[in-house]
Formats: C-alpha cells, structure tokens, sequence
C-alpha cells in the first residue's frame, strides 16, 4: 500500500488522500489526489518525486501577497492554477511574527480568530470562486495527481479537502480524521517553531497568551471544520447541497469527479 505521507524534505504535510472508503463501497484511487503544504521550498530532488507521480495539476489556494513573496516550484510536466481563496492570507500561516502579536496577546483569540476563518471559508465570494474553479479543475484532470494547497495545507486546504472528499462520498468521520492528521503530522515542526519563539520572548502571562494563541492558528482543531459544516447545515441544509445549490457543481462534473478518482 503506497504511504499516505509523501516522501518531501523540504516542504511540510504533503499527503495522499488515497485509500479511504466511500459509503457506496468504493475508494479513493491512491495518487491522484495531493493535499499540501507550500510548494515554494522545494529542492530539485522533491520537484523530481513529484514529476514522477506524476503531478499534472497544481492548485494554489493562497492570497496574491503569499506566491508573490513565496511563488510555486511547479513539478515539471504539471500546470498551474492561482485559485485565492481570501484575497489575502486571513490564515495567519504567512504573517509575521510583529503582526500576530498585535492581534494575539488577548487569550483566546487564535481559538476565536479560527472559528471565524472557516465561517468566512463556507460564505466568502472569492471562496466560492477558488472551490468552484478547483473541481472543475479536478474534473478536467483524467491523467495524473492533482495537488491542492495553501501555505500551511491546512486550512484553506483542509476545506478544500473537506468538500472535495464530501463529493466523492467519503464518511465524515473519514473526513474528520484526515483533517487532524495535520497536528501529528506537523507536531515536531510545530512545537520547535513554538519553543524558539518563547526563547525569543520576556516571560510573562503575555507571552503565555501569543505562544498559546500561535498554537491555535498554527494546529487543527475539529471545533474549526465544524463550524464550517454548521454553517452550510444552518444555510443549505447539508453539504451536498452546498456543492450543488452554492458551488453549483453539476451531476455531470460530480459523475466525472467520482471516474477520475475513485475505484
């Protein structure tokens, strides 16, 4: 069985959504469907694993700031779609430490901030363009893997995930594991970036607060993608509907999604 985690050095929580089981008894075809961190670090040897796939779509779903500061290495052989999912990075993954700050010393607010990132998520026009865009893209794509992903893969990502695993008719407890697999993926990472930083800082209950604020923005927690979910349930009933009646995905392209990447 191939590894759900991508062999990448230099790039963090490059995964396979392969192998998970449908409610209709089928499953998702294994190297076909990328779920990522950046792509702008890549070393020539990465670039190399990822032709070999091979990678023939790269979605990017970060803000215009973030890929002109930190642009694409595009696998040979793939095309390149820019689907900004806000404007600008409202994720926080691209900020400054100097920016966060301001907005972090009060408990509680990355938690917060967060909750209201994946409310914006499932209600926000230029949301709904960049996912609409991302499975027609999908659909068009009969060959090869297809990668989708913001700075971190891991919120813009994780929805994108959500909603793409939702149409080939994957369970949501599924849905939900694979979207926690982010913090253990990326705890040893995570933890050190947090570490540094507090050697960095004056000790104190407002140090306490940014670093555990840093935490929140910087890990997954289910509290966030359900309030996505019960924002769609509260304005469309149920996801399906959501893809249907919001992101306006026909039957045909959802017929075509499920040949593309399930077995």
């Amino acid at each position: 069985m191939p590894e759900r985690l991508l062999d990448i050095t230099s790039g963090h929580n490059f995964r396979d959504l392969g192998g998970y089981q449908t409610t209709d008894g089928h499953t998702v075809k294994w190297r076909r469907l990328l779920r990522t961190g950046s792509l702008a670090e890549l070393d020539d040897q990465d670039l190399t694993k990822l032709a070999r796939i091979p990678v023939t779509v790269d979605i990017d779903l970060r803000g215009f700031a973030e890929i002109k500061k930190d642009p694409d290495r595009v696998p040979a052989g793939a095309n390149y779609y820019h689907l900004p999912v806000f404007a600008e990075d409202e994720t926080d993954a691209s900020h400054s430490d100097e920016e966060i700050a301001k907005q972090m010393s009060k408990p509680g607010n990355g938690y917060r901030h967060m909750l209201v990132v994946y409310e914006r998520m499932a209600t926000m026009q230029s949301a709904k363009k960049a996912y609409q865009e991302m499975f027609a893209r999908l659909a068009a794509n009969d060959q090869g893997a297809a990668i989708f992903h913001c700075t971190a893969g891991k919120d813009r990502t994780g929805m994108a995930a959500f909603l793409l695993l939702s149409a080939l008719n994957v369970p949501r407890e599924t849905i939900l594991q694979d979207y926690l697999l982010t913090n253990r993926v990326t705890k040893d990472f995570r933890e050190h970036w947090l570490a540094q930083m507090r050697q960095n800082l004056p000790q104190g209950p407002t140090t306490d607060a940014l670093i555990n604020n840093r935490r929140e923005l910087a890990s997954v927690n289910s509290d966030y993608l359900t309030k996505a979910i019960t924002t769609i349930e509260a304005n469309y009933g149920d996801v399906h509907h959501y893809l249907t009646d919001y992101l306006a995905i026909s039957p045909t392209e959802l017929a075509q999604l499920r040949h593309n990447y399930l077995e």
